[in-house]
């Protein structure tokens, strides 16, 4: 996303001093980025790879802190709690933003109310992957062998509720097929175990799961998406299972204006280089073409789709 893509927005940003004249001296000291998930996950990379080109830019450093717990309900709170000056962000998974609103009978937050979008930052299709030895190339055969043995395939997920775990639910009601779920704490946990040969299949996110692809640990079956990804269009595309798996960045509900179109101008000015397309497509995943307005329409949709994905599927966390 070049910084063509923000507009007018993009008039006048250069070096940290004319950005912080630009918003009444800010920012005046470090920014951190809060990420609700443990170290080395997809989205706590995209974060550190995004905080750089925006510290540099901005003329001030970005701390990354990691404040996991709850399936994110604790740094997302924690976000949700702080002041809205402008040095307080989330970095978030989808999942833990419109997934766990529907899994919880209570949070700590509003995804609405207590947030102020600032844009969607990258996307990373979900695959879905088996053992080598598991005997399944297609999904085709996945479903048949599982039908053949009725309740003895299992797979593996990052716990319940994840993004990985609804997948699951999907794929089964769909087809009509009874696949037995093994919640683990993390997707890393439950694909190193897929690779162990300890289960046959899991879904995992195209950063997570795509190195054991390519050194054959792990057999790529299709990407859950409606259309082939660009990061590797070879994969089959299994359109039936088709998500949206976003990294998104928002600020406390009531950040002033000027600092939240300021984030946004240069986070797509630093998208838009061609250094940092290569970074994240070499982490398996895509800048995206968002706005703080589009980023906050598309929210009470997704919301709606997940409540009725998690109802359909039973799946509750409390």
């Amino acid at each position: 996303m070049a910084c063509a893509a923000a507009g007018a927005l993009c008039s006048g940003l250069g070096s940290g001093p004319a950005m912080a004249q630009a918003v009444g001296g800010w920012p005046a000291k470090p920014i951190v980025f809060v990420v609700p998930q443990n170290p080395g996950g997809a989205n706590d990379v995209i974060a550190r790879a995004v905080a750089q080109g925006l510290g540099t830019t901005l003329g001030q450093p970005v701390i990354v802190e990691n404040r996991p717990g709850a399936n994110g309900n604790v740094g997302t709170s924690q976000v949700a709690r702080s002041a809205p000056d402008g040095y307080t962000f989330l970095v978030t998974a989808q999942s833990a933003h419109t997934i766990n609103p529907a899994l919880y009978s209570k949070i700590p937050f509003d995804p609405v109310k207590d947030f102020t979008p600032v844009m969607q930052l990258a996307v990373a299709p979900y695959l879905l992957v088996v053992n080598p030895k598991f005997p399944a190339r297609t999904l085709d055969e996945l479903v048949a062998y599982a039908k053949a043995h009725p309740g003895q395939v299992e797979y593996a997920s990052a716990g319940n509720g994840t993004l990985n775990h609804l997948l699951g639910e999907m794929l089964k009601k769909q087809r009509g097929v009874n696949l037995l779920h093994v919640p683990y704490k993390g997707a890393a946990a439950a694909a190193t175990d897929v690779v162990a040969g300890q289960l046959p299949v899991t879904f995992g996110s195209f950063p997570g799961v795509m190195p054991f692809v390519s050194s054959g640990k792990l057999r790529v079956l299709g990407v859950a998406a409606d259309k082939p990804t660009p990061l590797a269009p070879e994969i089959p595309v299994l359109k039936e299972l088709a998500v949206t798996s976003w990294y998104g960045l928002l600020a406390p509900a009531g950040t002033p204006r000027p600092i939240v179109d300021k984030v946004y101008a240069a986070i797509a000015q630093v998208l838009g280089t061609p250094a940092m397309k290569e970074r994240l497509k070499a982490l398996g995943a895509e800048p995206v073409d968002s706005t703080p307005a589009s980023f906050a329409a598309g929210l009470p949709a997704e919301l709606a789709h997940w409540q009725k994905v998690v109802d359909a599927s039973g799946a509750r966390i409390d």
